[in-house]
């Protein structure tokens, strides 16, 4: 009786290990399918952009340029939830202080065609990234932001560029499948998530001035992996953290975040 329980129980957990590796990118990317006009959502000077990424496919995202000269422009690079759309609340006040603000959109949300994937989205990210580029706009006027799973983009693209004006991470974490479901041993995990995301590796590229914003009380993204993050980040020429008590994953922003980001950009626009 003993090792019939034993076998249904190692039989019930391998069904849930293979239930998890086939439909693991449906548990980790929520997109959201509509997209309103930015006007719509009181945007009104931000216009629709559209990119082809190195693979082909075709993304939208929303786009401003700076209403002052000595303004940089953020590429805002959002989480894995949800659509551009969804973070006006953030890009409202840049624009307000004169930034230019590019939202960048990803396949497989908000609209756009396609599935999201690592590799995709970082295509996307750079694509939308070069785009801003050939408009004129200089690598040492842009901040690249990353939002959650954003902030995987975010190191990946940094460490590619060498004179960014800035990064600002809000809650990055060290590699998805440090984040994978508790039943999955970590070496489990490792081998199975074809998706990473590895903020641990790629920070170390990363030489623009950084802010790294994470909540104490995250319950999505531990706060000891930002702080393993801005450790790790040693290239940076600059860098800071901001971890707010009684702060989850979801109210950075809101509490004290975008004081602090708009603190660090005024910095920058001084430089």
């Amino acid at each position: 009786m003993i090792a019939e329980i034993l076998v249904a129980l190692v039989a019930g957990y391998l069904v849930l290990v293979a239930a998890t590796a086939l439909f693991q990118r449906s548990m980790i990317y929520h997109p959201g399918r509509t997209r309103p006009e930015p006007a719509a959502i009181g945007l009104p000077e931000m216009v629709s952009l559209q990119v082809s990424s190195a693979d082909g496919w075709l993304v939208t995202g929303w786009y401003a340029p700076p209403t002052k000269p000595d303004r940089v422009t953020i590429v805002f690079y959002h989480g894995n939830s949800g659509t551009i759309a969804d973070r006006a609340a953030k890009a409202r006040p840049l624009l307000d202080a004169g930034h230019g603000v590019l939202l960048v959109g990803y396949r497989g949300f908000g609209g756009n065609p396609g599935t999201p994937t690592e590799a995709g989205l970082v295509m996307d990210g750079r694509a939308a990234l070069h785009w801003l580029i050939g408009k004129g706009i200089p690598q040492s006027r842009i901040v690249l932001y990353g939002e959650s799973l954003g902030t995987g983009i975010v190191t990946r693209l940094a460490g590619e560029l060498e004179d960014l004006a800035g990064v600002i991470l809000e809650a990055p974490f060290t590699c998805l499948p440090d984040l994978a479901p508790s039943y999955l041993l970590p070496g489990l995990a490792r081998l199975l998530m074809a998706d990473r995301f590895d903020n641990r590796v790629q920070i170390g590229a990363v030489t623009a001035p950084l802010l790294l914003l994470h909540g104490e009380e995250d319950d999505l993204v531990p706060v000891s992996m930002g702080k393993e993050i801005l450790g790790l980040a040693r290239s940076a020429r600059e860098k800071r953290g901001l971890f707010l008590p009684e702060t989850g994953h979801n109210d950075i922003w809101d509490k004290g975040g975008a004081d602090a980001v708009m603190d660090f950009l005024a910095e920058l626009t001084r430089w």
